[in-house]
């Protein structure tokens, strides 16, 4: 395999992990706080398709950004009401979150391209890919790291960021706290149920942030179930990375690997059936979580918060 060849795959799987990391770390800041939010999958398909519509609408990147992260914070605020202030069961929750926003994306695709027609097939603006100069000219990893789009930089910066504000700053500790104990987090004058509002709403805009790096860097453009599963990747790629923002970086690599690898298989010619190539990235999420699930036992030390998808009740305070 030429080093060429080695470059350009690690180019793809840092574009292909990108958007399950943005997913990622946005439910992972949301489990943080006690709140598991299963709809991640209904969640980047309507922030993809809105901020497809969006930008091919206002010509703007960032408009359609923007939309997108609005919608997948409006969506999440729909669960942490049901969750936080109804007390509604999360995984119920969750799942209507994703048949809702599924259905969602299908109907806004169908509805918002030009005189009420389609979005599929068409042509939008998109992220280019910006070397960055010097940088960029490292042999090997230059052009894989550091010729990518704005949405990748920008998540070279917000992994330390987020690993820095959960473990070493004090509203970093105070979600954590609400996470692990919330009584006594409330007992210390944490607002338990503004952090829960707070990281599920945010943790959903960043999942909507996913889903705009899809429909405007990876793939650009729109088609039914753009994201492919890629919110329940996500899901399990919290659990892979123990609620570890680092961790997570290792979860994305190698699912952006296996896609990289089976897109370069198919292009050669192998003779391995496309289908079985497609379920691999699958196949190795059910892998994780029947291994996180053997480790259950080893539950709070691999660092699941200790209050997930408990409600919290504040009479019931101890």
């Amino acid at each position: 395999m030429s080093l060429a060849l080695l470059t350009s795959i690690l180019a793809v799987t840092i574009r292909a992990g990108t958007s399950l990391l943005y997913a990622t770390l946005g439910e992972i800041l949301t489990e943080r706080s006690g709140i598991l939010n299963l709809g991640l999958e209904g969640i980047m398909l309507t922030g993809a398709v809105t901020a497809f519509a969006a930008a091919y609408h206002t010509g703007s990147l960032l408009a359609g950004v923007a939309t997108a992260m609005v919608v997948g914070g409006l969506l999440a605020l729909i669960h942490a009401f049901l969750t936080i202030t109804l007390r509604a069961d999360q995984v119920v929750s969750g799942l209507s979150l994703t048949i809702f926003g599924t259905g969602l994306s299908s109907f806004l695709g169908q509805r918002l391209g030009p005189e009420g027609k389609p979005l599929v097939g068409l042509i939008g603006p998109q992220f280019k890919r910006l070397p960055i100069p010097g940088a960029s000219d490292i042999p090997f990893l230059g052009q894989a790291l550091f010729h990518q789009d704005l949405l990748v930089y920008i998540m070279y910066l917000l992994v330390p960021l987020t690993w820095y504000f959960l473990y070493k700053t004090r509203p970093g500790l105070h979600l954590r706290a609400v996470g692990e104990n919330p009584h006594t987090a409330d007992a210390m004058g944490v607002d338990v149920v503004g952090v829960r509002y707070f990281y599920t709403i945010f943790g959903g805009m960043l999942v909507g942030l996913g889903g705009a790096h899809l429909s405007l860097a990876y793939t650009p453009g729109w088609t039914e179930n753009l994201t492919g599963g890629r919110g329940w990747i996500a899901i399990a790629l919290v659990i892979f990375a123990m609620w570890d923002p680092l961790r997570a970086v290792i979860g994305a690599v190698l699912f952006g690997g296996i896609n990289a690898v089976q897109f370069r298989m198919q292009a050669a010619g192998t003779t391995i059936p496309a289908a079985f190539l497609n379920m691999m990235p699958y196949l190795f999420t059910i892998a994780v979580l029947v291994v996180i699930t053997w480790w259950e036992t080893f539950r709070k030390r691999v660092g699941a918060p200790a209050a997930l998808g408990l409600p919290y009740m504040r009479e019931e305070r101890r």
